[in-house]
Protein backbone atom coordinates (compact mmCIF):
# COMPACT_ATOMS: atom_id res chain seq x y z
CA UNK A 1 0.00 0.00 0.00
CA UNK A 2 1.04 3.57 -0.60
CA UNK A 3 1.07 6.02 2.29
CA UNK A 4 -2.19 7.52 1.01
CA UNK A 5 -3.84 4.09 0.81
CA UNK A 6 -2.74 3.25 4.34
CA UNK A 7 -4.12 6.52 5.64
CA UNK A 8 -7.40 5.98 3.82
CA UNK A 9 -7.73 2.50 5.27
CA UNK A 10 -6.97 3.75 8.77
CA UNK A 11 -9.67 6.40 8.43
CA UNK A 12 -12.20 3.79 7.33
CA UNK A 13 -11.28 1.35 10.11
CA UNK A 14 -11.64 4.02 12.78
CA UNK A 15 -14.74 5.61 11.27
CA UNK A 16 -16.63 2.31 10.94
CA UNK A 17 -17.43 1.97 14.69
CA UNK A 18 -18.54 5.61 14.79
CA UNK A 19 -21.11 5.14 12.06
CA UNK A 20 -22.13 1.74 13.40
CA UNK A 21 -22.82 3.05 16.91
CA UNK A 22 -24.10 6.56 16.18
CA UNK A 23 -25.57 6.08 12.72
CA UNK A 24 -24.96 8.20 9.65
CA UNK A 25 -26.98 11.16 10.88
CA UNK A 26 -25.78 10.89 14.47
CA UNK A 27 -22.08 10.75 13.60
CA UNK A 28 -20.66 14.27 13.50
CA UNK A 29 -17.45 15.37 11.86
CA UNK A 30 -16.21 16.11 15.37
CA UNK A 31 -16.72 12.44 16.26
CA UNK A 32 -14.86 11.36 13.15
CA UNK A 33 -12.02 13.79 13.81
CA UNK A 34 -11.58 12.46 17.35
CA UNK A 35 -11.63 8.81 16.28
CA UNK A 36 -9.36 9.14 13.27
CA UNK A 37 -6.90 11.59 14.80
CA UNK A 38 -7.07 13.71 11.65
CA UNK A 39 -8.42 17.17 11.12
CA UNK A 40 -11.54 17.64 9.02
CA UNK A 41 -9.42 18.75 6.06
CA UNK A 42 -7.26 15.64 6.38
CA UNK A 43 -10.31 13.41 6.17
CA UNK A 44 -11.64 15.29 3.17
CA UNK A 45 -8.30 14.86 1.44
CA UNK A 46 -9.19 11.17 1.13
CA UNK A 47 -13.00 11.27 1.01
CA UNK A 48 -15.03 13.81 -0.89
CA UNK A 49 -17.89 13.81 1.58
CA UNK A 50 -19.22 12.34 4.79
CA UNK A 51 -21.45 10.10 2.69
CA UNK A 52 -18.49 8.70 0.76
CA UNK A 53 -16.74 7.87 4.02
CA UNK A 54 -19.90 6.29 5.46
CA UNK A 55 -20.28 4.04 2.43
CA UNK A 56 -16.62 3.01 2.62
CA UNK A 57 -16.99 2.33 6.35
CA UNK A 58 -20.05 0.16 5.71
CA UNK A 59 -18.22 -1.79 3.01
CA UNK A 60 -15.34 -2.33 5.42
CA UNK A 61 -17.65 -3.65 8.16
CA UNK A 62 -19.39 -6.03 5.76
CA UNK A 63 -15.98 -7.13 4.50
CA UNK A 64 -15.05 -8.18 8.03
CA UNK A 65 -18.21 -10.29 8.11
CA UNK A 66 -17.29 -11.87 4.76
CA UNK A 67 -13.91 -12.84 6.17
CA UNK A 68 -15.65 -14.49 9.12
CA UNK A 69 -17.85 -16.49 6.77
CA UNK A 70 -14.83 -17.58 4.73
CA UNK A 71 -12.95 -18.68 7.85
CA UNK A 72 -15.97 -20.53 9.28
CA UNK A 73 -16.66 -22.37 6.02
CA UNK A 74 -13.06 -23.31 5.31
CA UNK A 75 -12.70 -27.07 5.39
CA UNK A 76 -16.41 -27.69 5.94
CA UNK A 77 -17.62 -30.51 3.72
CA UNK A 78 -21.20 -31.45 4.58
CA UNK A 79 -24.20 -29.24 3.88
CA UNK A 80 -25.45 -29.26 7.47
CA UNK A 81 -21.96 -28.49 8.73
CA UNK A 82 -21.77 -25.47 6.41
CA UNK A 83 -25.21 -24.20 7.40
CA UNK A 84 -24.42 -24.49 11.09
CA UNK A 85 -21.17 -22.61 10.48
CA UNK A 86 -23.08 -19.74 8.88
CA UNK A 87 -25.53 -19.70 11.79
CA UNK A 88 -22.56 -19.59 14.14
CA UNK A 89 -21.11 -16.54 12.42
CA UNK A 90 -24.36 -14.58 12.38
CA UNK A 91 -25.26 -15.74 15.87
CA UNK A 92 -21.89 -14.61 17.17
CA UNK A 93 -22.63 -10.98 16.36
CA UNK A 94 -24.63 -10.57 19.56
CA UNK A 95 -21.50 -10.72 21.69
CA UNK A 96 -18.75 -10.33 19.11
CA UNK A 97 -19.83 -7.88 16.38
CA UNK A 98 -17.54 -7.28 13.39
CA UNK A 99 -17.18 -3.67 14.53
CA UNK A 100 -18.33 -1.96 17.70
CA UNK A 101 -22.05 -1.30 17.70
CA UNK A 102 -23.50 -4.57 16.44
CA UNK A 103 -24.53 -5.77 13.01
CA UNK A 104 -23.77 -3.10 10.39
CA UNK A 105 -26.45 -4.43 8.05
CA UNK A 106 -29.19 -4.34 10.68
CA UNK A 107 -28.15 -0.92 12.00
CA UNK A 108 -27.87 0.61 8.56
CA UNK A 109 -31.10 -0.92 7.29
CA UNK A 110 -33.07 0.49 10.22
CA UNK A 111 -31.61 3.98 10.04
CA UNK A 112 -31.41 4.37 6.28
CA UNK A 113 -34.73 2.76 5.37
CA UNK A 114 -36.47 5.96 4.25
CA UNK A 115 -33.70 8.44 4.95
CA UNK A 116 -30.60 7.55 2.93
CA UNK A 117 -31.05 5.70 -0.34
CA UNK A 118 -27.37 4.91 -0.99
CA UNK A 119 -26.84 3.33 2.43
CA UNK A 120 -30.13 1.45 2.15
CA UNK A 121 -28.99 -0.04 -1.15
CA UNK A 122 -25.68 -1.07 0.41
CA UNK A 123 -27.50 -2.76 3.31
CA UNK A 124 -29.89 -4.47 0.91
CA UNK A 125 -26.99 -5.74 -1.17
CA UNK A 126 -25.21 -7.18 1.88
CA UNK A 127 -28.37 -8.87 3.15
CA UNK A 128 -28.97 -10.30 -0.31
CA UNK A 129 -25.46 -11.75 -0.33
CA UNK A 130 -26.15 -13.48 3.00
CA UNK A 131 -29.42 -14.89 1.68
CA UNK A 132 -27.67 -16.14 -1.43
CA UNK A 133 -24.93 -17.74 0.64
CA UNK A 134 -27.42 -19.75 2.69
CA UNK A 135 -29.56 -20.49 -0.36
CA UNK A 136 -26.63 -21.76 -2.40
CA UNK A 137 -25.56 -24.14 0.39
CA UNK A 138 -29.10 -25.47 0.67
CA UNK A 139 -29.36 -25.88 -3.10
CA UNK A 140 -26.15 -27.89 -3.14
CA UNK A 141 -27.44 -30.00 -0.27
CA UNK A 142 -30.64 -30.85 -2.11
CA UNK A 143 -28.69 -31.74 -5.25
CA UNK A 144 -26.29 -33.98 -3.32
CA UNK A 145 -29.10 -35.75 -1.47
CA UNK A 146 -28.01 -34.47 1.94
CA UNK A 147 -31.22 -32.47 2.39
CA UNK A 148 -34.81 -33.48 1.75
CA UNK A 149 -35.79 -33.07 -1.89
CA UNK A 150 -38.60 -30.59 -1.26
CA UNK A 151 -36.42 -28.17 0.70
CA UNK A 152 -36.81 -24.62 -0.63
CA UNK A 153 -33.46 -22.75 -0.62
CA UNK A 154 -35.09 -19.32 -0.58
CA UNK A 155 -37.37 -20.22 2.29
CA UNK A 156 -34.54 -21.63 4.39
CA UNK A 157 -32.38 -18.58 3.66
CA UNK A 158 -35.15 -16.20 4.71
CA UNK A 159 -35.85 -18.14 7.91
CA UNK A 160 -32.16 -18.29 8.88
CA UNK A 161 -31.24 -14.67 8.20
CA UNK A 162 -34.49 -13.13 9.45
CA UNK A 163 -34.47 -15.19 12.65
CA UNK A 164 -30.89 -14.27 13.50
CA UNK A 165 -31.22 -10.59 12.65
CA UNK A 166 -34.43 -10.38 14.68
CA UNK A 167 -32.79 -12.15 17.60
CA UNK A 168 -29.86 -9.78 17.36
CA UNK A 169 -32.19 -6.80 17.57
CA UNK A 170 -33.90 -8.20 20.68
CA UNK A 171 -30.57 -9.11 22.29
CA UNK A 172 -29.24 -5.60 21.74
CA UNK A 173 -32.49 -3.88 22.72
CA UNK A 174 -32.73 -5.81 26.00
CA UNK A 175 -28.99 -6.18 26.56
CA UNK A 176 -29.62 -9.91 26.84
CA UNK A 177 -27.85 -12.43 24.56
CA UNK A 178 -30.33 -15.12 25.60
CA UNK A 179 -32.56 -14.11 22.69
CA UNK A 180 -29.79 -14.96 20.26
CA UNK A 181 -28.92 -18.15 22.10
CA UNK A 182 -32.51 -19.36 21.79
CA UNK A 183 -32.65 -18.43 18.11
CA UNK A 184 -29.44 -20.30 17.35
CA UNK A 185 -30.65 -23.37 19.21
CA UNK A 186 -33.95 -23.29 17.32
CA UNK A 187 -32.24 -22.92 13.94
CA UNK A 188 -29.84 -25.76 14.65
CA UNK A 189 -32.83 -28.02 15.34
CA UNK A 190 -34.64 -26.73 12.26
CA UNK A 191 -31.68 -27.29 9.94
CA UNK A 192 -31.06 -30.78 11.29
CA UNK A 193 -34.70 -31.60 10.59
CA UNK A 194 -34.08 -30.87 6.90
CA UNK A 195 -31.32 -33.48 6.63
CA UNK A 196 -32.20 -36.83 5.11
CA UNK A 197 -31.73 -39.84 7.41
CA UNK A 198 -29.17 -41.25 4.97
CA UNK A 199 -27.40 -37.89 4.51
CA UNK A 200 -24.13 -39.32 5.79
CA UNK A 201 -24.00 -42.02 3.15
CA UNK A 202 -25.03 -39.54 0.45
CA UNK A 203 -22.14 -37.26 1.40
CA UNK A 204 -19.73 -40.19 1.49
CA UNK A 205 -20.81 -41.31 -1.95
CA UNK A 206 -20.35 -37.82 -3.26
CA UNK A 207 -16.79 -37.67 -1.97
CA UNK A 208 -15.78 -41.07 -3.33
Amino acid sequence: MTKGERTRRRIVERAAPVFNTRGYFGASMGDLVRETGLEKGGIYNHFGSKEELALAAFDYSVGVMSERFDEALEGRMGTLEKLLAVVGVLGGMAEDPPVRGGCPVLNTAIEADDAHRALKERARGAATDWLRLVGSIVKEGVASGELEGGTDPRKVASVVVATLEGALMLSKLNDDPAHMERAVEHLEEYLRSLSRPDAGSAQAGRGS
